[in-house]
């Protein structure tokens, strides 16, 4: 990597390999081969959607046309996939690189149609799985066109007695555009057009909703303050919008488990359990290790109030930096990031330190800074060649080497399940942040030894320990809300005060005394809640989290077991239930409190540490 310019921020990323451009012949050829594709789905189809009505009752050969016709659209199925998510996957990293892309846009706007297209076509055979025999199912999995399918299959009829009938379905996901998505989408749109007045020093802005955002990431605590009430103050004029659509967004779900409730009752958390691979034991477990964890959680959020000189943290300190100490805060450029991350990948195992130098070099890596580009970081991938991208705006901070890291951890997943059948590498968000967390904990353990001054020590172990809050505090009250607001929901929708009250004490319980004052209007400022597509868009962060430092606490354990391991558990992550994943390849069991605990315990040295570095650094 050495060719590589020096300069402090990152490059752009190359795109080339996959399209010429937004509107190149490539991308008209694979939605072309798409469409024809479709057609077939079509003729398999008027096969399949006889056969429905008596799927529960056939035996093998009744089924025998329908298991050729669904192995066929199974096929087909993973090839329109790629034809359709290439170009979607293009025009996303586009867009993100020029919010006001044109070209890009218009071929975002096009695939929708592809996309609803494609859902339609795919509903009976989904149907036809979960409606038939296991006998039929056993004789539909031994082929080798749908053997790799086993577990996405049987994983899908766990919940088969909650289906409703093709017609049905097709009935809520039709009406669900201007149903519950029409919700999302408005809150989406108020959160695009506020506007906040906010005292920055002695002068008062007006600013757009994200820019007073990244405000709550400035160094000076009255400025953070300032933001977070603007932002609240914004807010507070649309409650009665807000408090509409959650109840809206809410009620459509708890209805529509009413009604699948026919063969055994649906509870809200099933379907957000189903999807990320875990089971309700575990999620106990997890939570309960949490609340059992509030001690040390608090700890860090008072150790980090007195490094601002305060007796308590505010609820405007989610995001805070480390405070600034006089001290010399040396950028990293972005060459000298990526040798840092991969030596320290390389510690692990030499393979994953060469991937790092592999997407440097072939400009798989987004790092520019651009007027236009879109705020965050993230890792995604284009389906036919099997190539991840990372994404982000790198500045040379130390908290922009850990996201590095973390966004590559996602990129080494990916990349290690290349070769895998594609119905083997989709895996639940609750094991999505395994080799992300685990990335960043190596790289930031990296940037704790090569500190020079405790002041830079204090800047590495000062994201650890916001992970910490966030992760402990932050995601189980939102949890706690969600859960306690669909309880209520069940009986009537909430007024905006009963909202701000349930808020408030969500915050309580898991911050208390640790905490200035609650954040009774998060749940309408927090956009997780009004995601129409899924629920609970919390828990599985807090499970990722205690996972892969679980993974991270086995390396010493393991030994030179362990890379083989942890290769091994990376690719099951797709054809494995958690829990199933973390006996095969940690020896732990998941629903019991004990893997969790050790997991936490592994902190308490940090926060220690963190402790002695607060007291030595005078701010």
């Amino acid at each position: 990597m050495s060719d590589m310019n020096n300069n402090i921020q990152g490059v752009p990323w190359d795109l080339s390999s996959e399209y010429e451009s937004a509107d190149c012949p490539a991308i008209e050829a694979d939605l072309n081969s798409a469409s024809e594709l479709m057609d077939q789905m079509i003729e398999h189809n008027s096969v399949l959607l006889p056969l429905l009505e008596q799927a529960e009752g056939m035996g093998v050969e009744e089924a025998t046309d329908g298991i050729e016709a669904a192995r066929e659209i199974h096929r087909i199925s993973e090839d329109v996939r790629s034809l359709i998510g290439n170009p979607d996957s293009y025009a996303d990293c586009r867009m993100s690189v020029d919010s006001h892309d044109e070209a890009a846009q218009v071929l975002s706007g096009r695939l929708q149609s592809y996309q609803k297209r494609y859902t339609e076509l795919s509903q009976p055979l989904s149907q036809f799985l979960d409606l038939v025999s296991v006998k039929v199912i056993e004789d539909y999995l031994n082929h080798e066109l749908t053997r790799s399918a086993r577990f996405v299959v049987e994983h899908a009829r766990k919940r088969r007695d909650f289906n409703l009938s093709l017609g049905e379905e097709n009935l809520v996901s039709g009406l669900a555009q201007d149903g519950i998505h029409a919700w999302g989408r408005l809150y989406d749109q108020l959160a695009g057009t506020l506007t906040c007045d906010v005292l920055v020093g002695n002068e008062s802005q007006l600013m757009g909703l994200a820019e007073t955002s990244g405000l709550l990431q400035d160094p000076d605590d009255r400025t953070r303050e300032n933001a977070w009430r603007s932002i609240n103050e914004s807010w507070s004029a649309q409650v009665e919008s807000c408090a509409a659509a959650i109840n809206a967004i809410a009620g459509w779900r708890l209805e529509l488990g009413r009604r699948r409730s026919s063969k055994r009752p649906v509870h809200f958390l099933d379907s957000p359990a189903h999807m990320n691979r875990i089971s309700h034991a575990t999620l106990e477990a997890v939570l309960s290790v949490a609340e059992e964890s509030i001690p040390l959680a608090r700890r860090a959020a008072l150790l980090q109030a007195k490094a601002y000189g305060k007796d308590r943290y505010g609820p405007w300190d989610q995001r805070s930096p480390a405070p600034s100490t006089g001290g010399e805060d040396r950028s990293i450029p972005y060459t000298e990031a990526l040798e840092l991350i991969a030596n320290a990948y390389s510690s692990v195992d030499p393979t994953m330190g060469e991937f790092v130098e592999m997407m440097a070099e072939r400009k798989w890596i987004e790092g520019t800074v651009g007027p236009r580009k879109r705020p965050g970081a993230y890792c995604t991938g284009f389906p036919k060649s099997r190539t991840p991208r990372v994404y982000m705006t790198y500045t040379g901070g130390a908290s922009d080497v850990i996201t590095l890291a973390h966004e590559l951890g996602h990129a080494f997943h990916s990349w290690t399940m290349k070769d895998l059948p594609d119905s083997q590498r989709s895996y639940g968000m609750s094991l999505a942040e395994t080799a992300s967390t685990f990335g960043e904990t190596i790289v930031r353990d990296a940037l704790l030894e090569r500190a020079e001054t405790p002041s830079q020590e204090l800047a590495i172990a000062w994201e650890e320990m916001g992970a910490l809050v966030s992760f402990i505090l932050n995601i189980p009250t939102r949890f706690e809300f969600e859960k306690n607001f669909y309880e209520a929901r069940q009986e009537r929708p909430l007024l905006p005060d009963e909202l701000k009250e349930l808020m408030s004490q969500a915050w309580e319980k898991w911050y208390g005394e640790s905490l200035s004052e609650p954040d009774p209007l998060f749940w309408a400022n927090k956009l997780h809640f009004f995601i129409s597509g899924l629920s609970f868009y919390n828990f599985p962060y807090l499970f990722g989290y205690l996972f892969s430092l679980g993974v991270y606490a086995k390396r010493l354990s393991f030994g030179d077991e362990f890379f083989p391991r942890y290769e091994g558990l990376l690719l099951d992550t797709g054809r494995m239930t958690a829990e199933d994943l973390a006996a095969k390849h940690l020896d732990v069991d998941l629903t019991r409190p004990d893997f969790w605990r050790e997991t936490v315990a592994m902190l308490k040295p940090r926060v220690n540490h963190f402790e002695k570095l607060v007291n030595d650094v005078s701010v």
